[in-house]
Formats: structure tokens, sequence, C-alpha cells
């Protein structure tokens, strides 16, 4: 090998994809490619070519891409790429001419390898294809890898709450036929040393199911006829999964029910189950204790050990190296339940709980998307029905009182007052169905910033408590009052253009104070209003940014790769501000999420999450350049 090769091999050793590709597949690469130079402010690759005919890879100084919509600042360029980087492959790969203007932003000097033998690599290198296809997907499992390697204490073959379920089940279930006795029912259950009973027709389909914590309540105490089917006192509105849903899927189900076992089925067959001694295995936090402890919880210490046990739970799971979109999953299910316990206490402290048919408690911001991390404060509200006889405001004097209480406890429990105070003791937020339309109509109306900036919290409302029919009946009528007004829709999408992510020219980012960046407003909420804007113009009512994205595209037009882009960026940047709570945490020895924000030094990210985190800004662009295209800004 000589000593070019050499040289070369050591620059391609720490970039990727080409740090794994195998030994010979990069050295055929350097075998046909050429180095070129290109002084600043020159055209590398331009639309007006045709067909693009080589892959670059940037060796020395930066390349700019310019696009005529949409321009990121006031130079033009919206994309800027640097040592290590390789660039037009969205063209490559289409065999097509580029969308942008690619121009040397200083000096450079690029590797330069050949269309056909660019394709010809694809054939050969798997990592490198992969890379290729799925550009940031494939950095971002690069980048979970080594979290994982750096959380992760225990072996390399401990399942975790990512694991199928099909992994986890440990035996085959035991079942009898519905007519079986309930004695034999529970002399089986005995011999075989199992906690419950399953019950199955010829075809193995799960028709019923006994616990032994149904023994006492069901059998002992009722003293019935142990002879009688034993179907007779089985559950039979039964929650099932399957093989595929993953520990953390029945785990929610346990906490949020406050179930024991859930049934693994295909096809409509029993092929297991999994209790929560399975999931307690994987996981060293209760989770459908501490749901039962706030289920039953009769006081605001208990609820606050509840919230406090929660933040462990999810701190723990941070450290076991759990996804973004299910940790955010489990913190917002938990939150509610916490909530609902919250207001349940109040209202019944205040004879008012015969009234929750005629109101409907909502969730607002991230909370209301599913998507709360453990810096978060309150956004709720009030959604009720006038009885016959009073008034709206005679109405609003009952609940306000409680709401209060309700906003208060939530403070104790480590929810903090919102300093904006969108929360349901405003009286300007405890509203009649009919009140709500009314505002809701002004915003859209009007268009004002101020209801602009109304409109990017309440409209990501959804039910928590109460009258959940107030709630849809809401969303419906806004779903057809948007759809209905795409000037309103043009000017929420010109308010979400002006928070631009932070890339630079100069260097890779536009930091703010103390060098810092703010993940949550320049990172997650261009996707945030993006997705919003795009399930109100087309009648998705959904309300998660990525549920959101993927059921808007299609009637878009939008493709499902660039759709797949943006999400794989939202996430990552979702487990980047989870990552750095969870350090935060670990520096204070305490978790307190009032000390906690969403500001990070770039400078102290490694270089692949400084990368991908490039990646995922660009990807904001892309979201926000498509709003551009769609209103024509």
């Amino acid at each position: 090998m000589s000593e070019i090769h050499a040289s070369q091999l050591s620059f391609f050793a720490a970039h990727a994809p080409f740090d794994r590709m195998e030994p010979t597949h990069l050295l055929w690469m350097l075998e046909r490619m050429s180095l070129a130079y290109y002084a600043q402010g020159e055209v590398i690759i331009s639309p007006e070519q045709g067909s693009v005919e080589r892959f670059l890879v940037i060796k020395q100084g930066k390349v700019l891409g310019e696009q005529a919509v949409a321009q990121a600042s006031e130079t033009g360029a919206w994309l800027e790429l640097v040592e290590g980087e390789c660039f037009p492959l969205g063209a490559l790969l289409a065999n097509r001419s580029v969308a942008s203007v690619y121009r040397a932003g200083s000096d450079t000097f690029c590797y330069e390898l050949a269309a056909a033998d660019f394709r010809a690599l694809l054939g050969m290198s798997a990592p490198f294809r992969d890379f290729c296809t799925r550009r940031i997907a494939n950095l971002l499992e690069h980048s979970k890898q080594l979290i994982q390697a750096q959380y992760t204490q225990s072996s390399a073959e401990q399942q975790s709450l990512t694991s199928p379920l099909s992994a986890i089940i440990r035996r085959e279930p035991v079942t009898c036929s519905k007519d079986t006795s309930v004695r034999r029912a529970l002399e089986l259950m005995h011999e075989t040393k199992v906690g419950s009973m399953i019950a199955v027709d010829g075809q193995q389909r799960p028709l019923g199911i006994l616990t032994l914590h149904d023994v006492l309540e069901r059998i002992v105490l009722p003293q019935i006829d142990l002879d009688q089917p034993v179907i007779g006192i089985m559950t039979t509105q039964l929650t099932a999964l399957a093989p595929q849903a993953l520990a953390h899927d029945a785990a929610l189900v346990m906490a949020k029910h406050g179930f024991r076992h859930v049934l693994v089925v295909e096809n409509e067959r029993l092929v297991g189950m999994v209790s929560e001694k399975d999931l307690f295995a994987l996981q060293r936090v209760g989770l459908r204790q501490i749901g039962t402890t706030i289920r039953h919880a009769g006081s605001i210490d208990v609820l606050q050990q509840a919230a406090a046990d929660i933040r462990r739970m999810a701190h723990s799971m941070m450290a076991q190296g759990v996804a973004a979109e299910q940790l955010t999953q489990f913190i917002s299910t938990f939150n509610d339940l916490l909530t609902v316990r919250i207001i349940e206490l109040e209202f019944a402290a205040s004879n008012l709980g015969k009234t929750a048919d005629r109101l409907c408690w909502i969730a607002l911001g991230s909370e209301g998307r599913f998507e709360q991390t453990l810096s978060t404060d309150q956004d709720n509200a009030i959604i009720f029905t006038v009885p016959e006889g009073m008034t709206a405001d005679q109405v609003r004097a009952q609940l306000l009182p409680v709401a209060r209480r309700i906003n208060g406890t939530l403070a104790l429990c480590g929810f903090p007052l919102c300093r904006g105070n969108v929360m349901a003791s405003n009286p300007q937020w405890c509203l009649s169905q009919e009140e709500w339309r009314q505002v809701f109509l002004n915003w859209i109306m009007h268009g004002t910033p101020e209801a602009l900036l109304h409109a990017s919290i309440f409209f990501d409302f959804r039910s928590l408590y109460g009258e959940r029919a107030l709630a849809e009946e809401l969303r419906l009528w806004l779903a057809r009052a948007a759809i209905d007004h795409p000037l309103f829709l043009r000017q929420m999408a010109g308010n979400a253009m002006r928070n631009r992510p932070p890339l630079g020219l100069v260097r890779d980012f536009v930091l703010g104070k103390e060098n810092t960046l703010d993940l949550k407003l320049n990172g997650i909420t261009p996707f945030v209003d993006a997705a919003r804007i795009f399930s109100l113009a087309t009648g998705v009512t959904n309300t998660g940014t990525i549920q959101r994205l993927r059921l808007s595209a299609p009637p878009l037009n939008i493709p499902v790769t660039e759709v797949d882009g943006w999400i794989d960026a939202f996430l990552f940047i979702q487990m980047l501000r989870l990552r750095h709570h969870y350090e935060v945490s670990v520096q204070q020895e305490v978790i307190d999420t009032q000390a906690l924000n969403n500001l990070i030094d770039p400078a102290l990210l490694n270089e692949l999450d400084r990368r991908i985190l490039k990646e995922a800004f660009r990807q904001a662009r892309k979201v926000q350049t498509r709003l551009a295209l769609n209103y024509q800004l």
C-alpha cells in the first residue's frame, strides 16, 4: 500500500460511513478516486450540468448549498458541508441533476469518484449502501450503539424494555377449555405453579383469564360452586398484544390499567403471556406498582412520592438506552395517571365529583402531544357544558376554585405553574364548548401574533379527564374550521418560518448565550410547528408530531423517505434533550425538574453526535422549505 493510500485511509477512517466499510472495499474506492481543487466561490455542481457524474467527499474546506426557494439566510446558502461529508447522494441515487447549486465556501479539496464506480460500490459494500440510502437513520443507529455502550453496564445479552414480547415469553401458556370446572382450573394452576389460567377454544383463541389475584374476590369470599364452568368467573374482556410488540408496550398497558398479565396473540391464536414479573426482570422499576400507587393514592404526600418515582423510572430507562419516542410516551402516560388522580381527589373533596360528565380537563402543549420530557411545566384547560338554568359564568365560578387547587397540587408534585398562566385555573381558559369555538374562531379569523402563539399551544389539546366527547367534538370542529381558512394556515406557516434552525456559515452552529443551543426552541419546535400546520391543512386529528407527519404526508404528496428523515431528526434531538436531562441529574445527584433546561454546548458533544445534530437541523430546514413551498412564502 502506498504512502498516499495510508494517509487517505487515515482520513476516511475518521468519518462515517467509511469507518465501517471493509478494508478491501475502501481500498477499491480509493484506487478509483481523484483529488480536485475548487477556489472559493467556484461552482462545483449545479442543476444546469445535468445528471450528476461524480460522488464527492470533502477533504478540506467547505461547500455551500444554494437554493432559490426558502433561502435560509441573506447569502442564499441553506446548506453547509465540511470535512468528511459527502454529496450529492440524492441526485446520484436517482440518476438526476442536483436541485441546489453546490459552491466552494472556501478554497476546497474534494475526493471524487465516478458515478459508475459509486453505483458499483453500492453493490459491494453494505455499510456504504445503507448510509447512502438511509443517511440520517444510519447515523442515528451508529449513535444509539455508542449511547447504549456508554450507559449500559450490564451484559450485552441482557434484554430490555425494547425487546419484542416473543423474546420474553418464558413458557407455553397453561390453558383449559371454557367448560373446565373451577376446581380443576385451580388444581392445574397449583400443579403447574402458574399464577393464571387461560380458557381457549378449539383454535387456541383466548376466551377468558383467571388469576390468583381473582381467587379471593371471585371464589373464596362468594363461596361459589367449584364444579361450575370456570368461564363464568373469568375476565372475558381481554387485552392482547402481538409477538412483535415491545416490552414497553406491555408495560404501558399494565401501568395504565393495573393489569398483571398481558396475553400475546398472533392471528387470533394464543402464543404466550407476559407477566409483570417478566417485565420486572428487565426493568428494576415497578411500573405497574407505580400506576397502582397513583390510582389508589389518597393524599398529596403519596402523589408526591409517586411523581418522584416516575422521574426515577424515566431516569433508569434513559440509562438503559430506551428510545426517545418510547420514553416520552412513558413519561406522558404516567403523568396523565398522576394528573387524573389529583383531579379525582380535588373534585371529590369539593363535592363536584358528579359533574365529571359535564366537563373535560384537557392537556395542552407537549403533554397534549405525548411528548413530555423530565423538564416540563403545566399547560391545561377545561371545557364544560352549561346545564339548563345556569350561565357559563356560574359554572366557571364553581370550577375555578377546584382548578386552582389542582394546579397547586401539580406544582407540589414537580410540575411548575405555567409562567404564561396557560392553566385551567385561569378564567380565560376555563370555558364552555361554545366559548372555546368562539375563541378558536377569533384566532383563526384575525391571525394576530398573540393568536398564532396561542394556537401553537392550544391546538395540541387532548382529553385527560371527564367527558371525552367534549374534546373530540371540539377537535372535529377545529379540523373543519382550519381547512376552511387557508389564510390562517399561511399565517401560521409564516410565523413558524421565523424560528430558523441554528446552522451557521462561518461555523457549524449559530450559538446563543454562553455558547449554547436551545434544543427545544430551535430543534424540536420547527418539526412540531410544521406537523401541526400539515395536520390542520389535511384534517388529521392526531396530536402527536410523528403521527401528524405520517398521516398528513400522503394527501400533501410528501414522499415517505422525506418524512422519515424529518422523524429521525426529530427523535434524535429529543434523545439529546433527554440525555442532557439525565446527565444534569447525575451531576446534581438529584432529579429536580425545575433545575433542568434544554441548553447544550455543542462543543461538548462527540464528533458523531455533532454531525448528526447538524444533519438534524438540516432536516428542520427541509421541513420549513416544504412549508414555504406549500404556502408560497
